[in-house]
């Protein structure tokens, strides 16, 4: 994602970007309530990719950081699969 838009989300700027991740992540929204996988699949992978980028102005490391939080187990309990009552 840096490697394809890099240079246009900085120009778009942090708050733009944000923007967008949010307008895809309404119409994820929509496609889970008309239950259309195709549609559902297409803005599972814009909102991957507009996360990237928001990650990509702040210069985080999104592999990383998911690592780290994640390491095969759940924050909140540290348990694989997870136990937590309200997940």
């Amino acid at each position: 994602m840096k490697n394809l838009y890099f240079p246009k989300d900085k120009e778009k700027g942090k708050t733009k970007t944000m923007l967008k991740l949010v307008e895809e992540i309404g119409e994820l929204s929509e496609a889970v309530l008309l239950d259309d996988l195709s549609k559902i699949s297409e803005e599972i992978a814009d909102v991957l990719a507009w996360t990237a980028s928001l990650a990509n102005l702040y210069n985080i490391d999104l592999e990383k950081v998911v690592y780290n939080k994640y390491q095969k187990k759940c924050p909140k309990c540290g348990n694989n699969p997870c136990t937590c009552e309200n997940h």
